[in-house]
């Protein structure tokens, strides 16, 4: 944890908060009560939490850069993470390996382990979202077992599947739409992570918990075919 708060400008409007330099879950609670904060000034946009950071996307013509600074360093003894350690669990239901994910066995070679461990152990754990970005819905987890970690891919897919399960390194995370890739894909779930028909549109949000469940490749189609129709696929545990 840092004393005070350090802050980069981010372009005209924008002011980024730096809180730390590592991916640790109090930084991430921490900034989440930050956004959560400064989300009730109706001069700011939106505060997006990061791993360690806030991005705070302002209206410049109601405050400055400066007043923001002073007014979030007057607030940052005030601020409690804790109530952001603790939020949902969701439950996701992931088809592993063969063409819903065409580098299980790469992963599997990789780490020493056979694919069934492979899948085993990453559904096995319980992770956390870091944050939502690359794309809408997109969750960054932290978690992901040290033995598990994989390189990317040394050239990206030019499409990547909505709702492939993915490893970089020593994050996993799941596409939320189609789009270019180099996460090593081991799996898919049929579930709509991004919806523009719900409120929220994105399934998953800063601080949830979240656990795959192996779903049979038979079942995938019709799962996903549920999820398009709005109904839910997923759960919440409780």
């Amino acid at each position: 944890m840092i004393e005070t708060p350090r802050f980069h400008l981010a372009g005209e409007g924008g002011l980024l908060v730096e809180l730390g330099s590592r991916i640790d879950p109090a930084l991430s609670a921490l900034a989440r009560a930050l956004a959560a904060r400064l989300e009730e000034w109706p001069e700011v946009k939106e505060a997006a939490p990061s791993y360690a950071s806030v991005l705070v996307l302002y209206d410049p013509l109601a405050t400055t850069m400066e007043s923001l600074r002073g007014r979030i360093t007057a607030i940052w003894a005030t601020l409690d993470p804790g109530e952001f350690l603790l939020s949902r669990t969701i439950i996701l239901p992931v088809a592993y390996g063969g063409q819903h994910g065409p580098d299980l066995e790469a992963v599997a070679d990789a780490t020493g382990f056979s694919a069934e461990e492979v899948m085993r152990r990453h559904s096995a754990t319980l992770y956390l979202v870091y944050l939502i970005g690359f794309t809408p819905g997109f969750p960054y987890l932290g978690g992901l077992p040290p033995e598990l970690a994989t390189p990317r891919l040394s050239t990206p897919r030019t499409l990547v599947p909505a709702g492939s399960v993915g490893i970089a390194g020593s994050q996993t995370g799941v596409y939320s739409l189609e789009s270019p890739g180099g996460w090593r894909l081991i799996g898919r779930t049929p579930t709509l992570l991004f919806d523009p028909r719900r409120d929220p549109p994105s399934l998953l949000r800063a601080g949830d918990r979240l656990r795959f469940h192996p779903l049979p490749s038979s079942d995938f189609s019709l799962f996903a075919e549920a999820s398009a129709r709005g109904e839910r696929t997923w759960e919440e545990e409780r």
